[in-house]
């Protein structure tokens, strides 16, 4: 029976609809991941632990939780894996954030899935991946990408690199690779009818990521030091630069045609060293550095809006719900209260939505017992009622154990 708002058990209406997925509660890409696939209409139901997680805040701002579904099962309780493998058994993916060997040990491993269900996607994230030297270490995202190169690309020459919030590491490289090997392990299982597992590692999505720059360093088309290329602020007409009221417009006139319209909206064209003179750069970024500091942000927007010059000003988080053009794509939506970005890409004929608020730990397992055919897990969510303060050490010590 179709929940009000949820459509068809749980999922949505978007291409994965009719998908199952179990995510066992993480932090980072694991639920940045299992996001986007509910974002895609796949029927996500989170397995959070009792006590709650390691993320220090409150679960009703988790956007990376939203059009989800919640239920409670302690993996250290005796019954607790049978509860995971009952809804493995009814799942086309399973995604868990466990070091190596975490979850073989809790007895949610590949093989115990793969017994219960041939067919299932075992999606593995972490940051070093499951083999390797550093495999059982510890680490966060500035790690991962500062051993694959990525991190030493970002920033200006002679001061330390630039840290790209988590974007880079946990979500592009790792997140987003493992959505992309889920769809193919899934293509491939209903292909074939056998299911596998997928190691992402955050560690190999950065270095994957910077498969081009790697390309131009081997042809001699790139310098292996910051702020000296192109594409990485070494580039007068490739960057930043301050305005008059102390906010930052960026540029991106990369092609000729694009940059002789820049230099002619910046009143540059009879002064401006020529661009191809690299000995002239200097000169060249003090010119239009000096521009720019001659209006403000908003100026300089109304001069570039609409043309070719490739120039655009650079918008807060609060600030970028409100630009014109995104506000006219619904690039971002307001749902429970919270602005957040709409789910992407966009598809013709199913269409996706942000259709539920962030999943509450539990909140849904009486729900999910009944649409997935599942009704011992509610009977354990009962137990967890009563017994939740008692969980509560179990639990922190199940989150030391867990991480990318």
């Amino acid at each position: 029976m179709a929940v009000p708002g949820k459509g068809v058990q749980g999922g949505g209406h978007g291409p994965l609809a009719g998908v199952r997925v179990v995510e066992l509660a993480g932090i980072g890409p694991g639920p940045f991941a299992a996001m986007l696939l509910a974002d895609l209409g796949a029927d996500v139901v989170r397995v959070d632990r009792p006590g709650g997680g390691g993320l220090a805040i409150n679960p009703q701002y988790d956007v990376t939780n939203r059009n989800k579904r919640s239920v409670i099962v302690d993996l250290k309780a005796p019954d607790g894996p049978t509860r995971v493998l009952d809804l493995v058994e009814r799942a086309d993916v399973l995604i868990e954030g466990y070091r190596p060997g975490v979850a073989e040990r809790l007895g949610v491993g590949p093989e115990e899935c793969a017994a219960r269900n041939p067919r299932l996607v075992y999606g593995r994230m972490t940051g070093w991946g499951q083999e390797g030297p550093l495999a059982q270490s510890a680490g966060h995202d500035i790690a991962y990408i500062a051993v694959t190169g990525t991190l030493g690309m970002i920033g200006n020459p002679g001061e330390p690199p630039a840290i790209p919030a988590n974007l880079v590491g946990d979500y592009a490289g790792g997140s987003l690779y493992l959505v992309v090997g889920i769809l193919a392990a899934l293509h491939h299982a209903r292909e074939s009818g056998r299911g596998q597992v997928v190691d992402a590692a955050i560690v190999d999505g950065a270095a994957h990521l910077s498969a081009m720059i790697h390309g131009m360093l081997a042809a001699g088309g790139w310098q292996d030091r910051r702020g000296a290329n192109l594409l990485d602020g070494g580039c007068p007409f490739y960057g930043t630069y301050e305005t008059a009221d102390g906010q930052y417009m960026a540029v991106g006139a990369l092609e000729q045609q694009f940059y002789d319209e820049f230099i002619a909206l910046l009143d540059l064209t009879d002064t401006a060293p020529a661009r191809k003179d690299l000995a002239a750069w200097g000169d060249l970024r003090e010119a239009v550095a000096a521009r720019f500091k001659s209006r403000t942000r908003a100026e300089w927007t109304e001069i570039f809006e609409g043309s070719d010059a490739c120039v655009a000003p650079v918008l807060s988080l609060r600030e970028a719900p409100e630009h014109p053009h995104l506000a006219a794509r619904a690039t971002f939506t307001d749902h429970g209260g919270i602005t957040q970005p709409t789910p992407a890409p966009r598809f013709s004929a199913t269409p996706t939505a942000v259709r539920t608020g962030p999943a509450q730990p539990g909140a849904d397992t009486e729900e999910v017992a009944r649409d997935w055919g599942v009704p011992g897990l509610a009977k354990e969510a009962d137990g967890h009622v009563k017994e939740a303060d008692g969980h509560t050490k179990e639990a922190d010590s199940h989150v030391k154990e867990d991480g990318s």
